[in-house]
């Protein structure tokens, strides 16, 4: 094969500790130091890597409200210690009253801000759900132990950290405009300030003592359901009663010598990382410098063709019957991306989907976690935008999501995170909506390899991308590989984003030459990787992304 040639030119790279935290027996890394070490302690006491996921959710819906939740949704995949895999759904859905053109106005326009900012953005929360899905399938501890330490931390407080305050400053605006003056964060605050959480503690303690019909049927589902319709928005006590989490099948593909196992439908993220992965194995990666100006092109043009078939062809496979096994064929990916591709760069524009007959987060979190016995869970969960859609029910102690954006809410119309959609997600009562997250296992040798995951929108699946990539092509370890500064290419809009002071300016300088737009101001932070690396003498080390206030906790 016609080989490109490549530059010697290597990157800058983020400061950051070259060795993670290490462990012997088991290990969590989360958004949250407080939620690792809840999730830690659990395995301590004897519980499992499914107890302490739902104990890290929790904790991290009091600790992280930026994206940890109870309100939300998100997707579950893991690997059990005799090498089974699964996974489970618990995205959100569109309520019954939903439909296609909710969002426009009557000249057929999207009406700004509408699947953001508003009660009609809300999709029907899944998270509940599925941490009582895992307890009833894995669990082994009671779930009052699990809950318990979720509770103590809300009444307890949180300390507020650096990022943490500018996450409430960014945002308190908008918070306040929304829910009164009266509202959470509306006061001042300061790093080093506890902030409390008792009405949250006390709708943790229904749901702990009730269980999940709680928050679907009990007194939390009324009081949710009166917020809303208060609010003007259409969920409904039914679609509430309606929710169910569904165990799907992940993802299963090998790259060289690497089994990598992720989620599925209505997940993009394991479609897009088997795409691409495929369509750069003919090339020898491992003698490309890691981040010249060739590895970026490379990367570059896997990632916008996949973005081009991702928006076209998939959406919830309960409503769209997509073309999954042509859009793995490898005849047909080492079609879309070739050799000479590498060297005529050509314009988003003039890319589509492929050509296959078809039938009709950045504000994320995610966390790792492995246990004594050998079983990996990895979960990301998410309200989709900052503060989801920013509205707070005081009387609950949570914000509402926005999942309704990650629909198509026009084709051809990008959502929050610059996604343009086709008519496969549009809209329709009791669908969920396409996802980008990406929580995935990876094996070496029949053996647990990596387990990771990460917030960021639609620059998930290529963060994972880049991380396996690290680790797998360039024999890094996992903290140094999430400390790599990264980029993001996404079809449309046609930008390469580029994290500030990741890249040299000949790089840069370089690929401008080459046809591509940079853009850096966009991209301050691109995905927040939270992931564990067995190493070969079984030790598990961490990588914590220092782009955030991650950070792991075992033993």
């Amino acid at each position: 094969m016609k080989r490109f040639l490549f530059s010697l030119l290597l990157c800058c790279q983020i400061s950051f500790s070259q060795i993670g935290f290490t462990a012997r027996n088991a290990m969590v890394v989360s958004a949250r130091i407080e939620a690792s070490e809840i999730g830690s302690e659990i395995m301590r006491q004897g519980g499992n890597a499914f107890d302490a996921a739902i104990a890290v959710q929790l904790a991290l819906a009091v600790a992280y409200p930026y994206a940890g939740n109870i309100s939300g949704g998100g997707f579950m995949v893991y690997r059990m210690n005799d090498g089974t895999s699964g996974s489970l759904d618990f995205r959100e859905t569109a309520p019954l009253k939903a439909s296609r053109d909710m969002f426009l106005d009557k000249n057929g326009n999207v009406i700004p801000n509408l699947s953001l900012s508003s009660a009609k953005a809300v999709g029907v929360p899944g998270s509940v759900a599925g941490i009582f899905e895992m307890h009833k399938k894995f669990g082994s501890l009671p779930i009052e132990k699990l809950f318990a330490p979720a509770i103590a931390l809300a009444r307890k407080g949180i300390v507020v950290t650096g990022k943490q305050l500018k996450q409430i400053t960014d945002h308190k605006k908008e918070i306040i405009s929304l829910n009164g003056n009266g509202t959470i964060y509306s006061g001042t605050f300061k790093i080093g300030d506890t902030i409390k959480y008792p009405e949250l503690a006390q709708t943790l303690e229904r749901i702990e003592k009730n269980g999940a019909n709680e928050f679907y049927k009990g007194r939390s589902a009324k009081m949710l359901i009166r917020f809303i319709a208060e609010k003007g928005g259409i969920l409904s006590a039914k679609d509430l009663r309606s929710y169910k989490a569904i165990w799907r099948k992940p993802i299963e593909f090998d790259y060289r010598n690497i089994h990598v196992i992720s989620m599925g439908l209505p997940s993009s993220g394991g479609f897009c990382l088997n795409q691409m992965f495929k369509m750069i194995e003919p090339f020898d990666v491992s003698s490309l410098p890691h981040n010249s100006v060739d590895y970026i092109t490379l990367l570059t043009e896997a990632e916008k063709r996949s973005y081009a078939d991702r928006n076209y062809f998939l959406a919830d496979p309960d409503f769209i019957k997509s073309p999954q096994n042509q859009l793995i064929d490898t005849t047909y990916l080492h079609h879309r991306l070739k050799s000479s591709d590498l060297e005529n760069i050509i314009p988003s524009s003039q890319i589509s989907h492929g050509d296959i007959p078809f039938s009709e987060s950045d504000q994320t979190t995610h966390f790792s976690i492995v246990d004594p016995f050998g079983n990996a869970v990895s979960v990301t969960t998410t309200l989709n935008g900052a503060f989801g859609s920013k509205l707070y029910c005081a009387e609950l102690g949570f914000f509402l999501n926005n999942e309704m954006d990650d629909f198509s809410i026009k084709a051809g119309t990008q959502n929050y995170f610059g996604l343009t959609g086709s008519k496969a997600n549009a809209i329709e009562p009791g669908k969920r909506m396409l996802s980008s997250m990406t929580p995935t296992i990876v094996e070496k040798e029949g053996k647990l390899f990596m387990v990771l995951g990460s917030p960021g929108g639609s620059t998930i699946i290529t963060s994972i991308f880049q991380n396996i990539l690290n680790v797998a092509e360039f024999d890094m370890g996992m903290q140094q590989s999430v400390g790599q500064p990264r980029m993001h290419h996404q079809w449309l809009p046609d930008d390469i984003l580029m994290e500030p002071d990741g890249f040299s300016g000949e790089t840069i300088k370089q690929l401008k030459d080459k046809g591509y737009k940079i853009n850096i101001q966009a991209a301050p932070v691109i995905g927040k990787v939270d992931a564990i690396l067995q190493l070969p003498n079984g030790t598990y080390e961490a990588g914590a992304d220092p782009r955030g206030d991650d950070a792991a906790a075992g033993f």
